[in-house]
């Protein structure tokens, strides 16, 4: 490789800020989680002052990890930082009727622990409410690094600008995609493989609504794909599996794939290697 090629990365290196590593950033992340909900470690504390410092240090920890980052060159990072974590018990209790929409809706959850320490969509939900949390305040770079490590875990991709209300149940999860623009409402449930994404990928779209509204008491099965920013999914609708949807559904609406399959009643001995 020529002398050339070297200080042209050598050069490219001087111009980028520093910035922590994503595995500091969502250790970080993974801290507060843990913190929030100790069966996903074990570990506990002596008494509530302990408790308390933990939480300051995580806080000087995002304070840290913002000036580093220069994420908020325009204002106080340490009042973001704050207000960060004043927001905290509010998530909190939004997480608890995430836990509770997974472990009333799945019968094969066993407990609420169960459910924490285990499933990979509270684990996905998680993270991206945290990301949210960072986004709302303005904060770049952190929220999307906390979401994509998040979809590197589980396969489930929600970006953390996507708006998403109490109660929400992935089952399964993998290969769901969430997208930027998406406003989904309370108890909604999503399946395995479903897609709330755009109609289109043009970049002059980059500040517009491209992806769906889900209202509140939907379920989407696994496989449905729903594009579009003005698409919305009317209240207490049922998506089937493996449905394709472009346009608007009013309330209470069932819609269903119908497939043509062939089904042979009877099978060839032969295909047994008997005759």
């Amino acid at each position: 490789m020529s002398q050339e090629f070297y200080e042209q990365i050598f050069n490219k290196q001087q111009k980028l800020e520093a910035v922590p590593s994503n595995k500091e950033i969502t250790k970080w992340a993974l801290q507060v989680i843990r913190l929030l909900y100790p069966e996903q470690t074990g570990k506990l504390f002596v008494d509530v002052d302990a408790i308390k410092a933990e939480f300051k240090m995580l806080e000087d920890e995002l304070f840290h990890i913002m000036e580093v980052t220069k994420a908020c060159a325009d204002s106080n990072n340490k009042e973001r930082a704050a207000r960060f974590f004043e927001q905290l018990p509010k998530l909190y209790l939004v997480l608890n009727t995430d836990i509770q929409a997974i472990f009333n809706g799945d019968p094969a959850a066993r407990s609420e622990f169960e459910v924490v320490r285990t499933y990979p969509g509270f684990f996905a939900i998680s993270l991206y409410r945290l990301a949210h949390s960072l986004y709302i305040e303005d904060v770049p770079l952190i929220p999307r690094i906390l979401t994509e490590y998040a979809h590197s875990k589980t396969g489930i991709d929600i970006h953390p600008a996507a708006v998403i209300g109490e109660y929400f149940y992935i089952d399964h999860g993998t290969g769901i995609v969430v997208g930027e623009s998406c406003k989904i409402g309370n108890h909604v449930k999503l399946y395995q493989g479903v897609t709330l994404g755009a109609l289109s990928v043009d970049k002059s779209m980059a500040n517009t609504k491209r992806h769906p509204t889900v209202e509140d008491n939907v379920v989407i099965y696994s496989g449905a794909t729903i594009l579009g920013g003005e698409t919305i999914i009317g209240h207490d609708s049922v998506i089937g599996g493996n449905v394709w949807l472009t346009k608007s559904l009013p309330p209470n609406s069932r819609v269903y794939h119908t497939p043509n399959h062939r089904i042979l009643n009877k099978l060839s001995r032969r295909i047994f290697g008997r005759r």
